[in-house]
């Protein structure tokens, strides 16, 4: 899937919009203004890390017009597999190009002389036949495509908003708590938590997420959110909003951790992804007049798709061996099935309010530009096969499964993922190899690792 036309490339294109003499004026007095001296400029990989180089801000021209290059297998993590061999591409191969998107200038907040950028990534302009064109592992790009696609196709547009679980840990913040409670939106708590929430929301709101609430859910466990927002938007949001956590844990001496499972006993670390479809400014998920909780025929197949391809999704939405410590541990409002209901915490899709969808699968280590990308997919497949979602968990007739069981662990995930076309086919097949790869590999190591619990097991098991 590339984006070139005769006589101009992809990448040229880009350059043209780079250095329109308005787009740069702006840029340019931001910079002067908030007395920025370096800038980042950062692409997204398969794995979620932040990638990129630091640029004198004096050099902003040339940058956004030659952007910066980076070898390609940093889209894999620069990960070598357990046989040595380097994913995504060797060392004799060529790098790729990251061009700033303009629009996506920010200044840190916790140091206005450094900005950012978000890049697009391209192939680089002597490689036959594809110069120019899109780099096909850029996880963040091909959300851009697909999602313009998407709507090209079905004249819908994909809006979403996150829920990110952050587990932080450090002198002051542990929890007292009774045996078999949970200390869930205790504002005592909260208050133990202030300095992370006011510094987390604070920098947000300066980076232009619109911070609208925020709760203790379990212990060390925060839940800050932002409004709701294009896909491709609430995927750069959320890779911010990391990156913000991360430099929050750093001024307090604090940890935060995205880990999905971070104990047993306690709740996992989700990132559910709330979910709307729009024809403009009307939201199709509802019908208008109907005070009922319920959804339209558009929001049915929509569902239908979704959960059709739960089981095909979960090795992006769950993408560690960690992740499904998250499913196992009954009891702790994750998804236990592939169904959907209304106000049931274990169901895979919550239907919590009239033209919203909330997907409880992903977990916080989740890359939001595959995430994405899956569900437009899913939801485009269901619309165009008119899945039927079946009726709701608890409803009459709901006691059958209707889809196939949820893997049980990232193993199976890869199973279900290499299965399912319409899960890979919504990612290009470069993105889809590696993602697939890298979990393969992972998964091996994990299974070859000897555990603490396999010695407290059966160390001194016999005689």
């Amino acid at each position: 899937m590339t984006d070139r036309s005769p006589g101009a490339t992809a990448l040229d294109r880009h350059r043209e919009r780079n250095t329109d003499r308005e787009a740069v004026g702006a840029v340019r007095k931001r910079i002067a203004e908030a007395g920025v001296e370096y800038v980042y400029y950062q692409s997204v990989t398969l794995g979620g890390r932040v990638v990129g180089k630091v640029v004198p801000a004096g050099h902003l021209l040339r940058s956004l017009e030659h952007g910066v290059r980076l070898h390609r297998s940093v889209a894999a993590d620069i990960q070598t597999d357990r046989h040595g061999t380097l994913l995504g591409g060797g060392t004799r191969a060529a790098e790729f190009v990251a061009l700033p998107e303009v629009e996506t200038f920010a200044v840190l907040p916790w140091d206005r002389s450094v900005g950012r950028f978000f890049c697009l990534l391209y192939e680089p302009e002597h490689r036959p036949d594809v110069g120019g064109d899109p780099f096909a592992a850029d996880v963040r790009g091909h959300l851009v495509r697909r999602h313009r696609e998407f709507t090209e196709r079905t004249g819908l547009v994909l809006r979403s908003g996150c829920e990110p679980e952050t587990t932080w840990t450090g002198p002051g913040l542990a929890a007292p708590q009774r045996p078999d409670s949970c200390p869930a939106y205790r504002v005592d708590l909260l208050e133990r938590c202030r300095p992370v929430y006011q510094k987390v929301i604070g920098y947000g709101r300066a980076m232009g997420l619109d911070m609208i609430e925020g709760d203790y859910e379990d212990p060390g466990q925060l839940e800050l959110n932002w409004m709701y927002d294009r896909a491709e938007l609430t995927a750069d949001r959320l890779i911010t909003f990391r990156q913000i956590c991360r430099q929050v844990a750093r001024e307090l001496g604090l940890s935060a951790s995205f880990m999905p499972k971070p104990a047993t006993g306690v709740m996992g670390n989700g990132c559910h992804h709330n979910l709307s479809l729009w024809d403009g400014e009307r939201n199709v998920l509802a019908d208008p007049g109907r005070r009922e909780l319920h959804l339209s025929e558009t929001g049915r197949y929509a569902l239908g798709g979704i959960l059709a391809h739960a089981a095909g999704a979960m090795a992006v939405m769950g993408s560690t061996v960690n992740s499904y410590k998250r499913y196992w541990d009954a009891g702790l409002f994750a998804p236990e099935r592939i169904d959907w209901g209304m106000d049931d915490k274990t169901c895979t899709v919550r239907l919590p309010a009239n033209g919203r969808l909330e997907y409880k699968l992903p977990d916080a280590m989740v890359n939001p530009y595959l995430s994405h990308a899956v569900l437009l997919g899913a939801i485009a497949d269901g619309l165009a096969q008119r899945t039927d979602p079946g009726p709701p968990q608890g409803g009459p007739d709901a006691s059958a499964p209707r889809f196939p069981a949820l893997p049980a662990t990232l193993g199976e995930s890869l199973t279900a993922f290499a299965a399912d076309s319409v899960v890979r086919d919504s990612l290009t097949p470069e993105i889809a190899d590696l993602h697939l790869a890298a979990k393969k590999d992972e998964w091996a190591r994990f299974c070859a690792v000897v555990t603490d619990w396999e010695h407290m097991m059966y160390a001194e098991a016999t005689p």
